[in-house]
């Protein structure tokens, strides 16, 4: 519970039903719930506190053969794209992890079209393989503006660079912080908020920055919101250390991640103070996914959980161990997770 130590347990498998499912007994002050081939539900009555345990519908040992550092899935949920310190990008079927493509040694963003019959179309932006000109350090996160005209990248030498795909031309310096940007998400602001003034007149190849704010998750523990179009200052926040991550979970609400293990939920509209600070421990967090009403968090040891409005318990997605969960990505009721130990893991949420 939020602000009290944490609670220790253990829980043992004295052996299984007829029908495979698992005969599980906890710990005192523990009582352990549902129980199914996939899921155990374990409580502790006396705090009100409860988890499920969800281990992977599917787990995909052999798409990369060293750590896997990001990955996503197609619109459509039927492909997934991963890059790994293996030096590779590959494309693969979501459904049984079978390699569609691979790619070696590039700096590409992808952009997915929908299905069209049996054939599929993917746009590689080139437009970043350039960065070298531009940047002094390496490129740590990138975002796509709208349908993909335009995208985003933050770098390590503290500059956000809004990119024209078609000219692979970079439209403007968004942001320059005198600080490593770690991560970036764009979003469409509330209307109430002042998004600010462009000093002259936007590019006729800029598209879709109008009423889009864009936050910066900074190495100097800031948390950073700018107006997109206007490239002015919209908010500064100060966390309790760098941040790595962020993402939207409305106009109105974002979320963001530390390296000592908080997250903060955050009123767009006043920064002030945080909404709430969730710390389930001090690893960093690393990814951070909107998901259905709720969210999706990963953190350097190993954990990755789901936090639902109508749930009344966190949702623990398991078997990572103590590797770090570097990126969370899904599609419909289907969660996938990519890992420094280099295997992919498939949820399926659909029975829960």
């Amino acid at each position: 519970p939020p602000g009290k130590p944490t609670l220790y347990g253990s829980v043992t498998r004295r052996g299984l039903s007829s029908d495979g499912v698992p005969d599980i007994m906890a710990s005192e002050g523990f009582v352990v719930g549902e129980v199914t081939k996939k899921s155990i539900l374990i409580s502790c009555p006396q705090e009100n506190v409860s988890t499920k345990f969800l281990t992977p519908y599917t787990s995909f040992c052999r798409i990369h053969q060293k750590s896997i550092t990001c990955l996503d899935i197609s619109s459509g949920g039927g492909l997934g794209v991963s890059t790994s310190t293996d030096g590779t990008m590959k494309i693969w079927q979501a459904a049984n992890g079978e390699i569609r493509v691979r790619a070696f040694g590039l700096d590409v963003l992808l952009a997915w079209s929908q299905w069209s019959g049996s054939a599929w179309e993917m746009r590689c932006f080139l437009c970043l393989y350039e960065h070298s000109l531009w940047f002094h350090a390496g490129i740590l996160d990138t975002a796509i503006v709208d349908r993909g005209r335009n995208v985003l990248s933050c770098s390590r030498d503290g500059t956000a660079r809004l990119w024209d795909c078609g000219k692979s031309a970079c439209l403007g310096v968004i942001a320059d912080c005198g600080s490593p940007i770690n991560g970036i998400a764009v979003g469409t602001a509330d209307n109430s908020l002042n998004l600010g003034t462009p000093e002259k007149p936007p590019s006729e190849r800029e598209v879709g920055t109008e009423g889009k704010i864009l936050l910066l998750a900074r190495e100097d523990k800031k948390l950073q919101g700018v107006g997109l179009q206007s490239r002015q200052p919209v908010f500064l926040f100060v966390g309790s250390d760098a941040f790595n991550c962020c993402t939207f979970l409305s106009s109105t609400y974002i979320l963001a991640g530390t390296q000592d293990g908080n997250i903060y939920q955050l009123d767009v509209r006043n920064t002030n103070a945080p909404i709430q600070v969730i710390h389930r421990s001090g690893a960093p967090v690393l990814s951070l996914l909107p998901y259905r009403d709720g969210f999706i968090a990963s953190q350097g040891d190993g954990t990755c959980f789901i936090v639902q409005q109508d749930l009344d318990y966190v949702l623990d997605l398991t078997e990572a161990d103590c590797d770090p969960v570097y990126k969370v990505a899904s599609w419909e009721k289907e969660i996938y997770t990519c890992c420094r130990d280099g295997i992919v893991r498939r949820y399926q949420l659909a029975d829960l």
